[in-house]
């Protein structure tokens, strides 16, 4: 559910998200539905190659709003949770 976006674990734009993605640590990607089609079809197919859940949000305002910013986002990323390493080094 797009609440989930109300946690610091995330990562808000394009740029932000298609790292996480590439990198393996997006977990879920939120994708608003009037972002451009270029944006669109990448981070589906990013998605896919991931196998990633994609879910969309109406609008780049509301995904903005969900995230906790005042502007619009196309695209946004829930990331694992990265816990400090254990072996104390």
């Amino acid at each position: 559910m797009p609440e989930e976006l109300n946690t610091k674990n995330k990562v808000v734009g394009l740029k932000q998200s298609r790292r996480a993605l590439r990198e393996g640590e997006a977990t879920r990607v939120y994708l608003a539905q009037d972002a451009s089609g270029q944006i669109r079809r990448e981070i589906t197919a990013l998605c896919r190659m991931k196998h990633v859940v994609c879910e969309s949000v109406p609008t780049m305002k509301r995904l903005g709003e969900l995230c906790g910013i005042t502007v619009g986002a196309a695209v946004a990323a829930l990331v694992a949770d990265k816990t400090t390493d254990s072996s104390g080094i």
